[in-house]
């Protein structure tokens, strides 16, 4: 049989389902010799010819299944919500084809419509899926005045979008359930999150919140140099004024992967993640209950898709350690930080030759065997040798005096 080209549609379908199609989308459908799609979505559709798949549980083996038996030689027709390559099955397909293969034919998204209800901006408000993501994932979107549109994984995500809100703080918020967004049976919930009602809500369901914050609520910045306080920490940490300086040189891009070695309590790493929603981090930590409270920061922080992975650098880079970790599955650094250990004989060798050309690293010490080896490193590999001095001041008797913190040496080197 002769190749099909493009054999694979990808056709947004709203909840107002065949009625709402365009004509062109109805075609797809109509001419597709196999349909992929959620139950939901296929239920939508008027029987015809077209063999029907639904999609597993393990929604990447279904495309594998799908590229695998029918790829180039069958009409296929795949079914989604709303717009599939906004937050859609549209993205996890259309990465692995070229673009000649398929035609996306979408449909209004949930986040369009609605913002389109609320009169709100969509290009200032940000959208923060939890289909498969932790609630703690709003979290880096909060402060006053902030727009939030969610995407829920079902009935319960607004109850628990909702007591996260109150716990940091902004339990005076405007919250807004709409379940059903863009078919007959749309309804919709207006509340403050202080007071949700015990409506039973739909699965399927969108949340939009107007962040308004307590009186004691402390908004967190994006931006790096949290205060101190915002972590649980045994006294192993990057400092503020530091972290600040050494997020810098890191210079964190999105999409970008940072590898935190000898993470301690976790700053650096959580910090980077907060910089962008893409950016990731693996955390390598050698100690069980410091890995332990990295994975609670991360999380109370609002970012807690941060790996942890407990083992000994550098050899936890080559082998299988706990939690799952497996090095084959490990995305390579754009950007190393190595805040301990920099006298384990190897390790900055190690971190040097797992970045690629325009890989950054930086590694902080404050003991003089660290500054010495430091210094030994870039006298072969060159790089910028920093000393950061902070202090600050402090009550003595009845007036203020400097309290120097531990010096610094921080070398930050790019691999060209």
């Amino acid at each position: 049989m002769s190749p099909i080209s493009p054999w694979l549609s990808i056709v947004g379908v709203g909840e107002d389902g065949w009625d709402g199609l365009t004509s062109t989308a109805r075609q797809a459908v109509a001419s597709a010799e196999v349909l992929f799609g959620g139950a939901r979505h296929l239920a939508l559709i008027p029987p015809n010819s077209a063999t029907r798949h639904i999609w597993q549980s393990q929604i990447s083996q279904s495309v594998d299944d799908l590229l695998t038996h029918y790829r180039g030689h069958t009409k296929v027709c795949v079914l989604a919500s709303g717009d599939p390559m906004f937050h859609g099955i549209g993205t996890l397909i259309t990465r692995r084809l070229d673009p000649s293969e398929y035609q996306v034919l979408p449909q209004l998204s949930a986040f369009t419509l609605a913002c389109a209800r609320l009169g709100w901006p969509s290009s200032d408000t940000p959208l923060v899926s939890l289909v498969n993501s932790p609630a703690e994932s709003i979290v880096r979107h909060l402060y006053p005045g902030q727009r939030l549109v969610i995407y829920s994984r079902d009935r319960t995500t607004p109850a628990a979008a909702i007591d996260l809100l109150q716990r940091h703080g902004y339990s005076r918020s405007q919250v807004t359930v709409f379940d059903r967004i863009g078919g007959p049976a749309e309804t919709r919930h207006d509340t403050i999150a202080s007071s949700l009602p015990a409506n039973e809500f739909a699965d399927l369901n969108v949340i939009a919140v107007l962040c308004v914050a307590d009186p004691t609520a402390h908004p967190l910045s994006p931006i790096p140099g949290l205060h101190d306080d915002a972590f649980d920490t045994d006294g192993q940490f990057t400092k503020r004024e530091v972290r600040a300086a050494t997020l810098a040189r890191l210079a964190p891009l999105p999409g970008q992967t940072l590898w935190d070695v000898g993470a301690g309590t976790g700053t650096v790493g959580i910090e980077w993640m907060r910089v962008h929603p893409s950016c990731r981090c693996i955390a390598f930590e050698q100690r069980q209950d410091r890995a332990d409270r990295i994975a609670v920061n991360a999380r109370r922080l609002g970012v807690p898709g941060l790996q942890v992975v407990l083992g000994s650098a550098p050899a936890i880079f080559e082998g299988a350690g706990l939690r799952g970790y497996d090095a084959r599955d490990t995305p390579p650094p754009d950007a190393i930080f190595l805040g301990g250990g920099i006298t384990v004989p190897g390790l900055i060798e190690a971190c040097w030759s797992r970045l690629p050309i325009g890989g950054r690293l930086v590694a902080n010490t404050v003991t003089v065997a660290g500054e010495a080896a430091l210094a030994a490193w870039q006298a072969t590999h060159g790089g910028d040798l920093i000393r950061i001095a902070v202090s600050r001041a402090a009550p003595i008797g009845g007036m203020l005096a400097w309290r120097p913190l531990s010096p610094i040496t921080q070398l930050a080197a790019t691999k060209s």
